[in-house]
């Protein structure tokens, strides 16, 4: 066991990491409008002047694991109108793609326990280009590509600061911070760097009264006083000066009217930029910033040193450098055991920075939503229409954790499915973390008490796709190799909690009982015909593929969770059949429903569709070919002869059942033929249906991107889908790349973009499909190549294509980078990754949000397994 894998079995070690959001302003929990509008509410022009209520944002930021201080990097060029103390970015009505940060910054490395992390922030040395960068893109259509900062050719002349920022844990309280400012130019420049520490406001809002406080020690420290915190300095190097203020509102710059403090937030940045008279004196606040104003030479560097101690010591750098070393050294030692099967050093390069971005998107997360409706008592009332508005019926949530978000800038927040792939990579390098993540949200502060898991703050009630129950099995397998013993506790606690999710689905997303299901949108905002989450007419019924798959794949997860569980506890028993019984009849109920229904199985065309079911009992079938219709496949287990062995009353039962309907064990499994190895294959497909689905899907015409699966059928880029219904035209068209579409403020796209979490699925549903056939079954791949292939090798190669976005070419290109030759070829930029949403489904390059490593972070899972037997 080596330095890191030591120190994750002691949760102290934990308690301070990259807990800060790199966005506050714009989000729900900070919108208190009448009608809802988060994005004017609070904007970035305000966000250096207001005090937040629910969390802190800031660059490279890191915080204890109650967000009580906070330590973040603010800097000057001494040309920008304001300090840079946070990225900058379009709200989602600036971009012409929705939301979207506008600042060059990348997580490069991070252990789990965060004793080491390192993060790069690009800052020009010419005036930041804000007003630019909004006007342009407003200027531009949907149709158009956004315009991105390194567009405006403030970097052309490679006049900007590259701004290291690493940290190291000498202890649990006691963090090491080193600051490098390379001068990538030609010509000296010179900059404040204003190192910050403050405390989230806790105390302004009336619901208690304890202020912390901070104060100036000697020459080169900053004390700290919380009641509830060990660190109490923060130690600096050299000659600087400290400004101190209030983290408080500054009431007459946004609301005209006088403040209740002399020093507000924004003092510091007023003092900085316009000599104001904004700073506290006296050396005491409850923030306080540290002003290096440095000249670096051109082509060189300056290194700030830092720390911030539980200690005090009369010489606090004295082994700092070594301890950093060794810190830096048990990071390689540990990414060196993760990598061992890894051959290719690009790879790992790419494996580090997915996991380096997973563990820095961790982020404090407070929303209380009773006392979000209700106001705080020192503050005005909110508008009474709020009670009835966004997440009003969700009053029991009351989210204080750290929780694993998408983007710390893009998507600060939590989303259930999301989540559950977050964990899967997570689960990797700290299955503790994983598996606290997933119980969380079951809790009774976050599930709702119909049983409904909740979306994300900005419609907490949406629908997202089932996948909790997958993510919890992974999990829980992951975490019994790393560990060598099974936590059935775990297991068991999240089987009861998923119990109840289930049923909620089953009686409130089946209304006709007929076992296919509705859904919404599902999260694939804007793949279909029209907005799947609106409502539709009265009798008139969605039945959607996806939906019934997914419930397909929520039962066979039961299942195995069941039988699993029913090794320890023979009282799951009857789980399992119940679990076996109901995949069947849903599986059931896709392939064919009777005289009244004709499934959601296309004979014709040989594909799953939604449709649309009407009073009359007619039936419009939405024969859109996309991810929907392929979601099918991953509705697939196999189980072994020993598993009904190790079970004999499940077995019996299930004999039972499948004696006494032949129809569905005859059309959705091939139970009666033992596999290899005495294996038995669960699955919505056929070897037939499941032949003609990986024709279509593994065809380069259609679904078969260079770089992965695509969203949708690339033949609908020659020939939109249409549709007339209520006397209107509907149209589907391939869109390799950002949307064209304002759906969900157009800020995603599932038509033609290729997706991870979906590849991820496949290429696992092909490997299960594999382990019951063998290498015995192949299929064509690609589609009309005469090159045959197991469905194993077809995984394999699936993953290798979703690499190629990542991976440099034979000309040292990244598909990810896209046309960008700053990004292809200048040492500086070309081996930093960005993991994007979602990827161009012809060309690769990367859209979307620019730091979702969430779930894009599951190519560190793909590493893994395509270097593994």
């Amino acid at each position: 066991m080596n330095a890191e894998q030591e120190r994750l079995q002691h949760p102290a070690w934990k308690r301070w990491g990259s807990y800060v959001s790199d966005r506050q302003w714009g989000t729900v929990r900070e919108d208190y409008s009448a009608n809802g509008d988060a994005w004017n509410y609070t904007t970035h022009d305000m966000a250096r002047s207001l005090a937040w209520r629910w969390g802190e944002e800031g660059i490279a930021g890191i915080s204890d694991d109650k967000q009580l201080l906070c330590f973040g990097l603010a800097l000057w060029n001494k040309r920008d109108a304001c300090i840079k103390e946070r990225f900058f970015g379009l709200s989602n009505k600036e971009g012409n793609h929705g939301e979207d940060v506008k600042e060059l910054y990348y997580y490069l490395d991070a252990t789990p326990t965060h004793s080491y992390m390192k993060m790069l922030y690009k800052y020009p040395q010419q005036e930041f280009p804000y007003e630019w960068l909004v006007r342009e893109n407003a200027r531009r259509s949907r149709q158009e590509e956004e315009f991105e900062l390194l567009d405006t050719g403030i970097f052309n002349d490679n006049k900007y600061f590259d701004v290291l920022v690493e940290y190291a844990k000498a202890d649990t309280d006691d963090i090491l911070i080193k600051i490098t400012i390379h001068n990538r130019g030609q010509e000296d420049a010179s900059l404040h760097v204003l190192p910050t520490v403050w405390f989230r406001n806790t105390w302004s809002w009336g619901r208690h009264n304890y202020k912390p406080a901070m104060y100036k020690v000697g020459e080169n420290s900053i004390g700290i006083s919380h009641r509830d915190l060990a660190v109490s300095y923060l130690h600096f190097e050299g000659t600087a000066r400290t400004l101190f203020c209030e983290n408080e509102t500054n009431t007459l710059r946004l609301y005209n009217y006088d403040n209740k403090n002399p020093w507000p937030k924004d003092g510091i940045n007023d003092h900085v930029v316009h000599g104001k008279d904004s700073v506290n004196p006296a050396m005491e606040g409850t923030k306080a910033a540290i002003d290096l104003d440095i000249t670096v030479p051109a082509g060189q560097s300056y290194t700030i040193r830092l720390r911030l101690s539980d200690k005090h010591a009369d010489n606090p750098f004295e082994y700092f450098d070594k301890a950093f070393t060794q810190r830096v050294r048990e990071a390689n030692d540990y990414f060196g055991h993760l990598q061992h099967t890894i051959a290719s050093d690009d790879e790992k390069l790419v494996h580090r920075q997915a996991i380096a971005g997973m563990l820095w998107n961790k982020q404090f997360y407070s929303y209380k939503v009773q006392q979000w409706l209700d106001g705080d008592p020192a503050m005005p009332t909110p508008p009474p229409e709020r009670l009835k508005g966004r997440n009003a019926d969700w009053r029991q949530v009351n989210n204080e954790h750290i929780l694993s978000v998408p983007d710390k800038w893009e998507f600060p927040w939590y989303a259930a499915w999301d989540l559950g792939f977050h964990c899967v990579t997570l689960g990797m390098v700290d299955p503790d973390f994983a598996k606290y993540q997933l119980l969380l949200l079951t809790e009774e502060w976050y599930m709702h008490p119909s049983g409904m898991l909740p979306a994300y703050e900005w419609q907490l009630g949406d629908v997202n796709p089932p996948i909790h129950a997958g993510a919890v099995y992974r999990v829980f397998r992951q975490d019994a190799r790393a560990k060598g013993v099974k936590d059935y506790t775990f297991l068991e606690s999240l089987f009861h909690k998923l119990l109840i999710n289930f049923t909620w689905w089953v009686n409130r997303k089946d209304r006709q009982g007929s076992n296919i299901f509705e859904g919404g949108f599902l999260g694939l905002d804007n793949i279909g015909v029209f907005d799947r989450s609106a409502p539709l007419p009265e009798g008139v019924t969605a039945e959607q593929a996806d939906a019934t798959s997914w419930m397909a794949v929520y039962a066979l997860n039961m299942l195995h969770i069941s039988l699993e569980l029913a090794t320890h506890n023979k009282s799951y028993t009857g789980m399992a059949t119940k679990f076996f019984e109901h995949f069947l009849y849903i599986a059931g109920a896709m392939a064919s429903m009777g005289k009244e229904h004709t499934g959601l199985w296309d004979e014709e065309d040989e594909f799953f569709y939604d449709q649309i079911k009407v009073q009359n009992k007619s039936i419009v079938k939405l024969k859109v070919k996309s991810m929907v219709g392929l979601i099918p496949l991953f509705a697939v287990e196999v189980i072994t002869e020993e598993t009904l062995q190790n079970n004999p009353v499940f077995a019996e039962r299930m004999q039972w059942f499948l004696d006494h309907r032949p129809d569905l064990a005859l059309l959705v499994s091939r139970w009666y033929e033992d596999g290899k190895g005495d294996v038995h294959l669960l699955g919505l497909l056929r070897g037939h249906r499941m032949k003609r689905l990986l024709a279509r899907m593994l065809d380069e015409t259609e679904f078969l991107s260079k770089y992965g699966v695509r969203s949708l059928s690339k033949k609908y880029g020659e020939q939109p889908y249409s549709i007339h219904i209520n006397g209107g035209e509907l149209k589907v068209q391939y869109v390799p790349g950002e949307s064209d579409s304002d759906m969900y403020g157009g800020n995603s796209n599932w038509r033609g973009p290729i997706w991870m979490p979906m590849n991820f699925l496949l290429i696992e549903s092909l490997r299960k499909y594999h382990f019951y056939y063998s290498d015995d079954f192949k299929i064509e791949y690609p589609t009309a190549s005469g090159h045959y292939l197991s469905l194993k090798e077809v995984g394999t190669e699936l993953a290798n294509r979703l690499l190629k976005i990542f991976l440099p070419d034979e000309q040292g290109r990244r598909a990810v980078f896209g046309a960008n030759e700053k990004m292809q070829t200048d040492p500086h930029f070309k081996d930093h990754i960005l993991f994007h949403e979602y990827f161009h489904g012809d060309t690769g390059k990367g859209l979307g949000a620019s730091h979702q490593t969430g779930w894009t972070g599951l190519i560190a899972n793909l590493i893994i397994m395509k270097n593994s037997p």
